[in-house]
């Protein structure tokens, strides 16, 4: 009997939502809406894992979706185009350059959308993987690498490993304006821990400058913190979002709220999604889901 390995149905009409190419591939002069960075570290992780393997884990998962978002009656409007047609500011992302808005479908006369957007319509590019991203020379590597893909890259994902890139990735998109950036994050874990692990990057960005009062994050549970942080987190003038909040009200206005809050200092804002927001039951194989 033959084996029987992996196989991926080729169809012309259906691009994969993995098929990112390399910057290289690129004219030299393409201004790039959406570029993607694997950032593998995992030496500082609070938890056995296995995290450095997420971002080819994470590539190989997308080539098996496609591009394309379906319309639906209760997209919010604000999600497919500002009113300046910039970017969905909800978009997980590192930073928005400025550059260009990007393509958009066809919508009725009421805001509605008329067909389905195809994300493939945007210039995207992988950058690669950052090579040993631990330790201070790690981020320092780390940051180096996001600042030089955001003068070509309208806006960042990078893709973990744990959670302690954020420091390195959002320090290397703030460069000088920490003071006015803001930071939202999708976290069941306030992540204002002492030292150094995935559990202090928000500590860790408020001692670097970062103002709290515009700091939200978002998916707080119970059971997952410290009193001591969580006053902490008060003292720093943190909005805290709670796990139960999230059943109340609609994603996209709690988003939009926290989007307000972190850019009124009319700087930049970086975006963290730490998996161990979902319920364990969503996301299993993430050691701190509660």
């Amino acid at each position: 009997m033959a084996s029987v390995g992996r196989v991926r149905a080729e169809d012309p009409l259906w691009p994969r939502a993995g098929d990112w190419p390399p910057l290289g591939r690129l004219p030299a002069d393409a201004v790039v809406d959406l570029a993607l960075l694997g950032v593998p570290a995992w030496r500082t992780s609070l938890s056995p894992t296995g995290a450095h393997a997420t971002p080819g884990a994470v590539r190989d998962a997308l080539t098996r979706y496609s591009p394309a978002l379906m319309p639906h009656e209760h997209a919010p409007r604000h999600l497919a185009e500002s009113d300046e047609g910039e970017a969905p500011r909800t978009a997980p992302s590192v930073s928005d350059g400025g550059q260009r808005g990007p393509h958009h479908l066809a919508e009725g006369a009421d805001g509605g959308q008329r067909g389905p957007r195809d994300l493939s319509e945007l210039v995207y590019a992988d950058l690669g993987d950052v090579p040993d991203p631990d330790g201070p020379d790690g981020e320092s590597r780390t940051s180096a690498r996001v600042a030089a893909a955001l003068t070509r890259a309208r806006k960042l994902v990078a893709v973990g490993g744990d959670n302690s890139i954020t420091v390195a990735v959002a320090r290397g998109a703030w460069g000088e304006d920490i003071s006015r950036a803001g930071l939202v994050t999708l976290d069941a874990h306030l992540d204002l821990r002492d030292g150094v692990s995935n559990g202090s990057p928000v500590r860790r960005l408020l001692e670097a400058g970062l103002d709290g009062r515009r700091v939200v994050q978002i998916g707080i549970a119970d059971f997952a913190n410290s009193a001591v942080y969580a006053r902490r987190a008060a003292e720093a003038g943190i909005t805290m979002v709670h796990r139960d909040e999230l059943h109340r009200r609609p994603i996209a206005e709690v988003m939009a709220e926290a989007l307000d809050i972190a850019g009124a200092g009319g700087g930049p804002i970086h975006v963290d999604l730490d998996v161990d927001v979902c319920d364990r039951a969503v996301a299993p194989g993430c050691p701190a889901s509660v």
